[in-house]
């Protein structure tokens, strides 16, 4: 079962990098297309927060959720408007910027969280019933491409080079197998911690979503890219109500 868990880790983190290879390796994206994954982007961030990370931080801890998602919320706002304001991130001084690297870090922290409880998702229904870890795995995979995506596209806006968007996406995928080992050298994870995690991730992908990603596409003049924002929620919503319907 531990095998079969490492295995299905490293094919979710190989989906991961491929989704972070597409946006990466090409040399020069245009701003439209830019704008066009910071959108689905957006949307796909915002839907892994409500739909996913607050619900199970509330299942988790009850009321003390909302504290750690306002925390998270709260501790990116610090950041990036009080402490760090006066730096001039983004396109004030760099055309090519198009959101701040605090922003891109922020993401990347978020998206790890997630990817981590993925991968404790898949051994923990390994280790339950095999066909429950086969079905988990599958509905990860399903938006592990997208995920990619996200991450890379976040990371090139802010300024990034490529080599670090694809990093990036390798950081995510290597949570993603971290989970899936970890289990099986815990004899429990702590319900408190998820919580805790979860919420925090959550107050951390809505800030970036919400604060950072919307302003920057409500000011573009293309009238398709604010419609991308729904294809990002729902790209991350039929992903989570496939593996309901298969399990």
């Amino acid at each position: 079962v531990g095998t079969y868990a490492r295995i299905f880790g490293l094919s979710a983190a190989a989906a991961e990098s491929f989704g972070g290879a597409l946006v990466s390796l090409r040399k020069e994206w245009p701003r439209k297309v830019q704008e066009y994954l910071l959108a689905l982007s957006a949307g796909f961030l915002l839907a892994l927060a409500f739909f996913e990370l607050i619900p199970e931080s509330l299942t988790l801890l009850g009321e003390t959720a909302s504290l750690c998602f306002l925390a998270g919320y709260s501790m990116l706002h610090f950041f990036e408007h009080t402490i760090v304001g006066h730096l001039h991130f983004g396109e004030e001084t760099h055309r090519d910027v198009m959101i701040s690297r605090t922003a891109s870090l922020s993401a990347l922290f978020g998206l790890m969280v997630h990817a981590f409880f993925d991968g404790l998702a898949i051994s923990a229904g390994m280790r339950f019933d095999t066909a429950i870890g086969i079905l988990i795995f599958i509905a990860v995979l399903l938006h592990k491409l997208p995920e990619g995506l996200t991450i890379a596209s976040i990371m090139m806006a802010s300024g990034n080079d490529r080599r670090d968007a694809f990093l990036a996406s390798l950081c995510v995928g290597a949570a993603t197998i971290f989970g899936c080992v970890i289990l099986f050298s815990l004899e429990k994870v702590s319900q408190t911690a998820a919580g805790i995690a979860f919420g925090f991730s959550a107050g951390t992908a809505a800030y970036v979503g919400a604060s950072d990603l919307i302003p920057e596409i409500n000011r573009s003049g293309n009238r398709v890219t604010p419609l991308l924002v729904f294809g990002g929620m729902l790209m991350f919503y039929f992903s989570r109500k496939l593996i309901e319907s298969l399990i």
